[in-house]
């Protein structure tokens, strides 16, 4: 799962990666939460801000609805809640880390930092849809997919992000030739080497906490002491043994 990402650059850094013409400005962000708002590039590489929890357009009763922010790439495209928005509604969604949480043998939790191991801007393959309420305020949001981790990531966590290449940018977004007849060819984990694992403090798991301090590496929890094997008891000699 993702339930943290950062997206802490400039304007122009996303004009650039994206090839768009401008975008308004917005300030970095280190603990982006779900409910808030996101950066999101769809159609013809068009910016848009919305809310982080898709809400399906066919939605009626928002208070049964769960917290739609992640779903598995592999059942997508046949899911209710997904499938339109896999169809006609991809989108990518600008990040450059996301964060999770490694369970330690205690119960503990150590949040890790996954930054691109060569720096700048990533894409996470995600999916929006628009939403009216009863009184025609329209809504638009947004979930980011999900794929099993690679193999240097998966002892942290067993999911992750998709990650959208930049040559596979206009797949994804339909724009291609094929009109994104083939844009499940994105949804794999990324190669090993893709990302840095950073052990961070646990100042990130309050999402109020949205500054760079968040980022700094600390001490991983220490690997749990092997078992000491029990000593061995001494052969009992019934020689000995007094009978009564």
């Amino acid at each position: 799962m993702c339930g943290r990402f950062a997206l802490a650059v400039q304007p122009e850094d996303i004009e650039a990666e994206f090839s768009m013409i401008r975008i308004e400005w917005f300030p970095p962000r280190y603990n982006i939460a779900p409910t808030q708002p996101i950066l999101i590039v769809r159609g013809e590489r068009r910016p848009a801000l919305v809310r982080w929890g898709l809400i399906p357009s066919w939605t009626k009763d928002l208070a049964a609805l769960p917290l739609l922010f992640n779903a598995r790439s592999e059942t997508a495209a046949e899911k209710p809640a997904y499938r339109g928005a896999y169809r006609h509604r991809r989108c990518l969604i600008p990040a450059t880390g996301f964060y999770e949480w490694q369970k330690g043998p205690n119960g503990k939790k150590q949040p890790y930092y996954l930054q691109p191991a060569s720096g700048g801007i990533i894409a996470f393959a995600g999916l929006w849809d628009e939403w009216a309420d009863d009184k025609g305020n329209i809504i638009d949001t947004a979930t980011i997919l999900t794929t099993a981790a690679n193999r240097e990531l998966a002892p942290i966590h067993e999911r992750m992000p998709v990650i959208v290449r930049r040559e596979q940018y206009d797949l994804w977004l339909g724009l291609d030739a094929d009109r994104g007849a083939k844009a499940g060819q994105v949804l794999l984990p990324p190669p090993d080497g893709t990302f840095e694992a950073i052990p961070i403090g646990p100042a990130v798991n309050n999402f109020r906490n949205d500054d760079p301090s968040i980022l700094a590496r600390v001490a991983p929890m220490p690997e749990p002491e092997p078992l000491r094997p029990k000593k061995a008891e001494k052969p009992v000699d019934s020689s000995q043994l007094k009978l009564f």
